[in-house]
């Protein structure tokens, strides 16, 4: 429960710099050139979302920005290499769920 709420709390934070129009953002579809020409609020807003669903339900509701970090660092990289992979994908290989 403390994860979910984490999470809620998390995205509401990034949600806050949103622009006011809204956006469906397809994250099964999306590449990872998408990804990375989507811009910083995006780019946040889903490097959040994606550390939140890979510790799942059994990490506490900590943020380690070390870890956040390193794992956009490898994220971004493995995104650059292969642009036409789906961020799902990418995710999938990089942080291993």
């Amino acid at each position: 429960m403390k994860t979910k709420l984490s999470l809620l709390f998390a995205a509401a934070l990034s949600l806050s710099s949103v622009p006011a129009h809204a956006t469906k953002l397809d994250l099964a579809t999306m590449s990872c050139k998408q990804f990375l020409e989507s811009g910083d609020d995006t780019i946040k807003m889903v490097l959040t979302w994606m550390d939140g669903w890979y510790k799942g339900d059994e990490d506490n509701a900590i943020i380690d920005t070390e870890v956040f970090v390193e794992n956009a660092k490898k994220f971004g990289t493995y995104c650059g290499t292969n642009p036409n992979v789906s961020i799902v994908t990418a995710a999938d290989e990089v942080l291993g769920k």
